[in-house]
C-alpha cells in the first residue's frame, strides 16, 4: 500500500475535509479526493462519507486511521529528528492571545531560540481563541494558546494551567468602597462605578460576576480598550474598576497602584490549552517548544 496515499487519508481523517487536508497537504482538492479514491478501490471499502460539509469516516476508515496513524507519526519522527542536526533552519510558528502571549509564552520560549547555537526561529501572532485555532488547523502555526479546547480529531489540545481573575482598582476607587458592604451587597455595591474592560459585551466583568457574585454586571463599560495590558494602566490611572488576571498585576499590586477590591475564597479561574495538529509533536522543534511550554507552565502561579 502507497505511504503517501496512507498520508493523504490520515489527514483528510484528522481534518474531516478534503479542503482542510489539501491545504496541509500542499496539494490541490482534486489530488487528495483522487488519492482517496485510489485507497478505497485498493480496499474495495469506502472510507468516508461525503457529506455536505466536509466527511465523516466509515468504521472501516477509523479503523485503519487506528492502525496506521501511529506508524505515520512514528515515520515522520524519524524523518524529522534526522532534519533536527539542522534546526536553526527551522521555523515555530506560535499563536495566542497578546497579553499572556507576551508575557509568559514568549519569554519561555525565546531561550529555545539561541540554544547552543541548535536553536530555531520563532515568529508569533496575537489573536482570540477562534482565531488562533483556525489558523491551527489551516496550518499557518504550530502551536496556538487559547482559552478554548477544540473538537475534533485534527487538533489535540493539553490543559496549559489556570489563570485567577481578581478585581481590582485604584487606591482612591477602593478606599470608597468597604469590603464589609461589597461582601454584604455584594455586585449592587459596584453598580454606579465606572469598568475598565476589551470589549463592549464585557467577557472578564461578566464571567467574574457570574462566579463571585450570581449575577449580571448592571453597569456599561466606562473604557474600552482591546488589551489587557492597557486595561491595567487605565485602572492604575484610576479610571475605574477591573477584573484581570492576578500574574497581570503582580507589580502593580506590589506597588500599590492597584488594590484588590474583593479576595473570594474561590477566586474565578480561567484554563489555558495548548493545541497542536495531531501527529505534529512527531516533529522535534514543535515538541521542544511544547515541552518548555508545559514545563515552564507548572511553576507559574
Amino acid at each position: 500500500m502507497d505511504l503517501a496515499l496512507l498520508r493523504t487519508f490520515v489527514t483528510v481523517h484528522r481534518a474531516g475535509s478534503f479542503t482542510r487536508a489539501a491545504a496541509l497537504l500542499g496539494l490541490s482538492q482534486p489530488a487528495v479526493t483522487s488519492q482517496i479514491r485510489t485507497l478505497e478501490r485498493q480496499l474495495g471499502r469506502p472510507l468516508f462519507l461525503r457529506q455536505a460539509r466536509g466527511v465523516t469516516p466509515t468504521t472501516i476508515g477509523d479503523e485503519l486511521a487506528h492502525k496506521a496513524a501511529p506508524h505515520l507519526d512514528a515515520l515522520v519522527e524519524i524523518a524529522e529528528t534526522g532534519l533536527d542536526e539542522d534546526s536553526s533552519a527551522r521555523t515555530l510558528h506560535l499563536a495566542g492571545p497578546p497579553e499572556f502571549t507576551a508575557e509568559r509564552a514568549l519569554p519561555a520560549l525565546t531561550e529555545l531560540t539561541r540554544e547552543n547555537g541548535q536553536g530555531f526561529a520563532l515568529r508569533a501572532s496575537f489573536g482570540n481563541a477562534e482565531e488562533a485555532l483556525e489558523g491551527l488547523a489551516a496550518g499557518h502555526h504550530d502551536l496556538a494558546i487559547t482559552t478554548a479546547r477544540p473538537r475534533g480529531a485534527l487538533l489535540t489540545a493539553t490543559p496549559l494551567c489556570d489563570e485567577e481573575h481578581m478585581l481590582v482598582a485604584a487606591p482612591h476607587w477602593a478606599s470608597s468602597i468597604s469590603t464589609t458592604r461589597l461582601r454584604r451587597k455584594g455586585a449592587h455595591a459596584l453598580e454606579r462605578l465606572p469598568v475598565i474592560e476589551v470589549h463592549e459585551s464585557l467577557p472578564f466583568v461578566t464571567r467574574y460576576w457570574a462566579s463571585v457574585f450570581d449575577s449580571r454586571p448592571a453597569a456599561s463599560g466606562t473604557v474600552i480598550v482591546p488589551d489587557l495590558r492597557a486595561v491595567l494602566a487605565c485602572a492604575t490611572a484610576g479610571a475605574g474598576i477591573a477584573v484581570l488576571p492576578r500574574y497581570l498585576c503582580v507589580s502593580a499590586l506590589e506597588r500599590g497602584d492597584v488594590l484588590p477590591l474583593l479576595e473570594p475564597a474561590v477566586p474565578p479561574l480561567r484554563t489555558y490549552f495548548l493545541a497542536v495538529r495531531t501527529g505534529t509533536l512527531a516533529m522535534p522543534h514543535i515538541a521542544r517548544a511544547h515541552e518548555r511550554l508545559l514545563r515552564t507552565a507548572s511553576g507559574w502561579s
